[in-house]
């Protein structure tokens, strides 16, 4: 049996990044929807976020957007450092979630760096690779196209 990974079909010589755009909707045996979400922050082999950028973003989403958005299963850094994935209950509409990216990039702009969670021994796996100055830059980047 052949397994089709959805973002392997995506030709990613084609997308313009940065954007929202619905991955995937499952309904479950009891009827609950979970949707994928591709948050492309940078064009897919043009670009890709140092990984300690990287890593405080995935921190700052982590928070940032539950703090904006309810029934957030999960937000994860693609491997291959241009975005995240974001898998949440129910149906939301890209445009909806392309507002929260752009209040979560504009408070991530503003943050302080005692205010990334997580960047300790206890809470983190790889706690010394975070740079808030990456994060920021990012943020102010991709913000900048949105508009």
């Amino acid at each position: 049996m052949e397994v089709k990974v959805e973002s392997f079909q995506l030709d990613h010589r084609t997308v313009k990044a940065p954007y929202v755009r619905k991955a995937g909707r499952l309904v479950g045996p009891k009827g609950d929807v979970i949707a994928k979400y591709d948050i492309r922050l940078v064009q897919p082999n043009m670009d890709a976020i140092p990984t300690g950028g990287l890593h405080t973003l995935e921190h700052l989403f982590a928070v940032y957007f539950r703090d904006y958005m309810e029934g957030i299963i999960d937000i994860s850094p693609m491997g291959c450092r241009t975005g995240f994935y974001m898998i949440k209950f129910g149906d939301t509409p890209e445009k909806e979630i392309e507002g929260v990216l752009k209040k979560v990039l504009e408070r991530i702009i503003n943050t302080k760096e005692e205010e990334v969670p997580a960047t300790n021994e206890v809470q983190c796996g790889n706690y010394r690779d975070h740079s808030l100055f990456t994060a920021k830059e990012y943020a102010k980047e991709v913000l900048e196209k949105l508009q």
